[in-house]
Parts: C-alpha cells; structure tokens; sequence
C-alpha cells in the first residue's frame, strides 16, 4: 500500500517512525534501506515500509512480511500488500504524520504572552509573570 505526502513542510521523516515503533533496517544482502517494525519477539511477522523521496513528494510504502524468503536467493515471500491489516497500519502511521505536522507547525508559531487576555492567563500566572519580569 501505498501513501504519498507533498514534500513541503513534510516533518523529519526519521523522526516520525521512530515515534510509530519503527526500525531503521538495511538489507545485509541487498544493501537496500528500509523501516520495520515487529508485531512478535520474532524478526517474522513484521511491517516494512519503504520511504521513497522525490523533489515534490515522499512515499511510503507499506506491506506486511508473513515470512521469511523461502525461495533460495528470489525476494519472493508472504506478503500482504493491501487488506485491513496493512490499511490499519497506514492509518496509525497517518496518524504519526499529522501530529508531527502539528507539532512543527506550533513549534514555529510562537506566543506573545502579552496579547493574551489577563483573564485567559489565570490570576497565578499573571502574579507569577509579574514578579519575574515587574
């Protein structure tokens, strides 16, 4: 399954799997990067996911490994790539993606304390303010 977010503004891509549970993973044979995250003790049943990076967009893409490869030196293996589980997952990635989009978007947006309505700020801050700055 595939999802595809417009580069700008996108948050740390890094930053937000690894909020979602996610792994850096690099292929020892392949050499190819990638993301994981568990759902056993085992390194099988796992999510992996792809993050591909073009000049306007990033992509993640998101399947499901049921298992190892069985097949010699072929890739092939139980995968899932669409379906409930792996939609369940997407969403709850989603979810991580929004909240970093948030959070950087409130982390740049500061706050001048003195355009705050004193009743908004509560008689305790307003004493506290006071004594710390006069």
């Amino acid at each position: 399954m595939k999802k595809t977010y417009p580069l700008a503004g996108f948050p740390n891509t890094l930053d937000v799997l690894r909020k979602a549970g996610y792994s850096y993973f690099k292929d020892p044979l392949s050499g190819e990067e990638s993301f994981v995250v568990r759902l056993t003790s085992e390194f099988y049943p796992r999510f992996h996911l792809y993050v591909e990076q073009s000049a306007e967009t990033v992509t993640f893409n998101l399947h499901l490994d049921q298992k190892k490869p069985s097949y010699g030196s072929e890739t092939k293996h139980s995968g899932e790539y669409d379906g409930a589980v792996v939609e369940n997952e997407m969403r709850r990635i989603e979810s991580w993606v929004r909240a970093a989009y948030k959070q950087a978007k409130s982390d740049t947006s500061e706050t001048n304390l003195d355009s705050v309505p004193e009743k908004l700020m509560g008689q305790n801050m307003k004493r506290w303010w006071k004594k710390l700055f006069g």
